[in-house]
């Protein structure tokens, strides 16, 4: 995977989801085409994650019964370049924001796995660990 500078993420999201758009446009009131080149976007990863993937796109899909299995894989697909970046602020972003969120009910984090890339996957079991979950078929035991 080639390293995307930080200053890229915001449009990298864009590009690769841009179910985030309207988020995004409403966060920083202006079009999500012009927010992504402000450097305010670039600072703001925690939130953007946060506000304009997690909340509003990722987490209604793994909650659905019927959920968009093309726009998980985009989804988890750009977690996965998030999760391989040299910088830990960046790494750290994907990790509170997005895998952490997946605990926060029943069935999540088995919704995510089958879209989950390698280092995704690996994070994720880490986080499980440190936290004592056990899920069946995902962490072995």
């Amino acid at each position: 995977m080639s390293e995307i500078p930080l200053s890229d993420i915001p449009a990298l999201l864009l590009r690769t989801l841009p179910e985030t758009a309207e988020f995004i446009a409403q966060k920083y009131e202006m079009s999500a085409e012009a927010a992504v080149l402000t450097e305010e976007m670039t600072a703001d990863l925690y939130e953007v994650l946060a506000e304009c993937l997690t909340a509003p796109v990722l987490m209604p899909q793994l909650e659905s019964a019927t959920p968009d299995t093309e726009l998980l894989a985009r989804c988890w697909d750009f977690v996965e370049r998030l999760t391989a970046h040299p910088l830990e602020s960046v790494r750290g972003a994907a990790y509170f924001e997005v895998l952490e969120q997946l605990l926060n009910a029943d069935g999540l984090v088995e919704a995510a796995w089958p879209y989950m890339g390698e280092r995704t996957r690996a994070r994720t079991l880490t986080m499980l660990d440190f936290y004592g979950v056990r899920l069946p078929g995902i962490d072995g035991r």
